[in-house]
C-alpha cells in the first residue's frame, strides 16, 4: 500500500512539473514575442515606432513557436481531452493483448 501512494505522489509531482513547464513556457513565448514584435516595429532605433502595416516577417517566430506551444499545452492538458484519455487506453490495451499474443505464441506445449 506505502508503494502505491509513492507511486501517486511521484505521478503527481511529475504532473505539476509538467504543468509548471507549460506555464514557463507560455510566459516566455509571450515576453520574447512581444519584444521582437516592438523590436521589429523599430522600439528600439532613434526613429522610434513604424506603424506601418506589418509584413508576414514579424509574425513568423510567434506563429512557428505558437505552433509548438499549442502542442506542448495539448500534451500537458490531455487528460482534458476525452479523445486522447480513449487513445491512449486503447493503444494501452493493444499491447497488451499483443504482448499476450506473443507469449503464448512462444510457449512450448
Amino acid at each position: 500500500m506505502e508503494q502505491y501512494n509513492e507511486d501517486k505522489l511521484n505521478k503527481a509531482k511529475k504532473k505539476v512539473k509538467e504543468i509548471k513547464g507549460f506555464y514557463s513556457h507560455l510566459t516566455v513565448y509571450i515576453i520574447i514575442n512581444v519584444f521582437l514584435i516592438l523590436a521589429q516595429m523599430g522600439l528600439f532605433t532613434p526613429g522610434g515606432l513604424n506603424w506601418g502595416m506589418p509584413g508576414w516577417a514579424y509574425f513568423t517566430t510567434p506563429f512557428f513557436w505558437g505552433i509548438g506551444l499549442f502542442f506542448h499545452g495539448l500534451y500537458v492538458f490531455q487528460h482534458k481531452f476525452r479523445f486522447f484519455k480513449e487513445w491512449e487506453e486503447r493503444k494501452i490495451k493493444q499491447y497488451m493483448e499483443k504482448e499476450e499474443e506473443e507469449l503464448k505464441s512462444t510457449k512450448w506445449d
